[in-house]
């Protein structure tokens, strides 16, 4: 347990000084901001869609640790994904993140985002962690601004499937 926290510090730490896909693209083809007014984190995130595939993607803004290391791992693990693949990290994050996804009872497609597994823990940082993942369903959707808090919230808000 003690290796674990102690990775997890690591890669946050890591991803929140070096962040990866940092920026904005001139060219993206989907976008949206999102709001966690709780911590004050604000994310911009724009990507570029190719036959269905992330072609690019990046994000910049203000937030905590938590959420631009989510962010930093995020745009990594689903660059180069189909857009079906990606909604499906999207739901499967959220599930970890919330505690709904038992990691060594179900299958999943996470790999290295398991390191944010114990964000469940942290109850006050859990909205932290999903932000840029409900960014990025809000972005395939159309969805200009999102939010974590009321109806937006993504801890009761259901996430739809890829359309």
């Amino acid at each position: 347990m003690a290796d674990t926290k102690q990775l997890y510090q690591e890669v946050i730490l890591d991803h929140n000084k070096k962040p990866r896909n940092w920026g904005t693209l001139a060219d993206a083809t989907h976008k949206a901001e999102g709001h966690n007014p709780l911590c004050g984190d604000h994310l911009s995130l724009t990507l570029r869609m190719r036959e269905q595939v992330i072609d690019a993607i990046a994000f910049h803004g203000e937030s905590c640790a938590i959420c631009k290391a989510s962010a930093s791992m995020m745009t990594g693990a689903v660059k180069g994904r189909s857009r079906r693949d990606a909604e499906t990290l999207i739901q499967e994050f959220r599930d970890m993140a919330t505690g709904k996804l038992d990691l060594d009872q179900q299958p999943h497609h996470l790999g290295k985002l398991t390191v944010f597994a114990g964000v469940r823990d942290l109850p006050t940082r859990v909205k932290c962690a999903i932000l840029p993942w409900h960014t990025l369903h809000a972005a395939f959707h159309a969805i200009a601004s999102t939010s974590t808090e009321a109806e937006a919230d993504p801890m009761h808000a259901p996430i739809g499937g890829s359309a």
